[in-house]
């Protein structure tokens, strides 16, 4: 595989040094720069020059500082997901700073920081304008959409032949092109190669928490897998002042590891048997009063309901199931008012509601360091592939620049 390399010395595509205010030395030109493109389902990505077109109405063309790796990426670059599409640009957890925007924008300029987001908010439908939803008509994460909105075209090709994006952000490159109602505005000052793992599973796990289950301070939790996303659920139990935070997993490994976030005792349900929601209702004199379910495995979803507590326990699905997987648990269970819900990126609404996610961060309320297990050079993403797939770590930051 070539890792050399690319001079991009006379692309006129330099740093943040070329962003101005007000205009862009290459707004409205074709920018020539490295992308790491997956070819095909499994295979190493390969670093390729491409060619990055200027946004159209409603578009912003970023320049990528940071960028994070995350299971949804694998999960579609495995060609697990529905329709396996390539060549593609992978990548959406991501920071960057705009280069130039489309006819259109008006609440972003040249310059500015921003989170790019696989879902969006386009402020018209009636879930966007609805307090209750997140789910945007016209941005809502689309996986199997290789090309932009406006015109159905991509924005990436080499030697004219195009290349996918992927859930409208490609930030495995860097210059990409992304929906401006995909895109959340951040405060100047927060470090990018931060706040980056904010675009998608740290959020969700947190705002499931947060924003869907709320427990209240001296409560008790419990948080099915503790990956990062179920990490990140603990994290929000924490700071929301949970007395008792118990984690379940399957994997021993990562019991130490989760104290960090917050986690008080362990469940690993190979210990014991019987069902492991019977385990924890002994544990909390008839269930928790909140748990959040972060695996996807739909004998945990059921587990995660049947642990709370009658009278006034929720629980919170976050995990995605196979599109197969059904539900099944005894109508008794509700009639004695336990309560599920499910969350979709932790019921935050992308533009409007991230920018205070990034405060809880700078004001020092959410700690983000500990999520960030490995940093490697843009060179070397293949590597943070390789630490996903042995499950090795939580985040992964890739630096666009190094």
């Amino acid at each position: 595989m070539d890792h050399n390399r690319i001079d991009t010395s006379t692309d006129a595509i330099g740093a943040s040094s070329l962003l101005t205010k007000n205009m862009s030395t290459t707004s409205g030109l074709v920018i020539p720069c490295k992308a790491a493109v997956a070819w095909e389902a499994g295979k190493p990505l390969v670093i390729e020059k491409v060619e990055v077109a200027p946004p159209q109405a409603m578009e912003v063309r970023i320049k990528v500082k940071y960028t994070s790796l995350c299971h949804t990426d694998l999960y579609f670059w495995e060609a697990k997901g529905q329709t396996p599409l390539f060549p593609r640009i992978f990548g959406h957890e991501a920071a960057g700073i705009v280069e130039s925007v489309g006819e259109g924008v008006t609440d972003l300029q040249v310059g500015d920081h921003v989170l790019p987001v696989f879902t969006g908010e386009c402020g018209e439908c009636a879930h966007c304008k609805s307090e209750e939803s997140n789910m945007c008509d016209l941005l809502r994460i689309d996986t199997e959409r290789g090309v932009m909105h406006s015109d159905g075209k991509s924005r990436f090709s080499i030697n004219g032949t195009p290349i996918n994006h992927f859930v409208g952000t490609s930030t495995f490159s860097e210059y990409t092109v992304i929906h401006s109602g995909c895109l959340a505005k951040l405060n100047p000052l927060a470090p990018m190669d931060k706040v980056c793992v904010l675009s998608c599973g740290i959020s969700t796990g947190l705002g499931a928490t947060l924003n869907v289950a709320k427990p209240k301070k001296g409560s008790t939790v419990a948080v099915f897998g503790l990956g990062a996303v179920g990490l990140a659920a603990a994290e929000g139990a924490r700071i929301a002042g949970a007395s008792r935070i118990i984690g379940i997993d399957l994997n021993p490994n990562r019991f130490e590891e989760a104290k960090k976030f917050g986690i008080t005792e362990f469940v690993n349900p190979k210990d014991y048997d019987r069902p492991v929601q019977q385990v924890i209702a002994e544990m909390t004199n008839g269930g928790v009063d909140r748990s959040i379910e972060c695996t996807g495995n739909i004998n945990a979803m059921i587990s995660s309901f049947e642990c709370v507590h009658d009278g006034w326990g929720v629980a919170v699905l976050v995990g995605v199931p196979t599109k197969d997987a059904v539900f099944m648990t005894k109508p008794i269970n509700f009639l004695n008012e336990r309560t599920l819900k499910g969350t979709f990126f932790g019921n935050y609404k992308p533009r409007t509601d991230l920018p205070s996610v990034v405060d809880m961060y700078m004001n020092k309320k959410l700690e983000l360091d500990k999520f960030i297990t490995h940093r490697v050079p843009f060179s070397d993403i293949n590597k943070a592939f390789d630490l996903m797939v042995k499950g090795e770590g939580l985040r992964c930051i890739i630096s666009m620049e190094d």
